[in-house]
């Protein structure tokens, strides 16, 4: 079992958070309660992005890994209830169906 966090798995888990932001739309109607819950989920999750590239820029591989994975479980969870658009991409994201 490989327990590491390796400076390539977190620029791995990088390249899939960033693929993920990339594809992703807003579903919702843009004056509705979803929109607001989208947008914060999207700025959560940008926010998490962010903080995981500045910790893997200044060498912190273990809280760049748990900041990259609390990104991309805020896509996930944006786009398994239906905030997010995501083009039923089962491979990016965890989708209900």
């Amino acid at each position: 079992m490989n327990n590491t966090v390796s400076e390539e798995k977190i620029d791995r888990y990088l390249e899939i958070t960033k693929k993920a932001l990339e594809k992703l739309k807003i579903a919702a109607p843009d004056r509705s309660f979803g929109k607001r819950l989208a947008d914060d989920f999207l700025d959560m999750a940008t926010s998490y992005y962010n903080d995981a590239k500045h910790f893997r820029d200044v060498g912190d591989l273990v809280t760049a890994f748990a900041a990259v994975n609390y990104a991309h479980g805020w896509l996930d969870c944006g786009a398994r209830i239906g905030l997010f658009d995501v083009g039923e991409d089962d491979v990016l994201f965890t989708l209900f169906e």
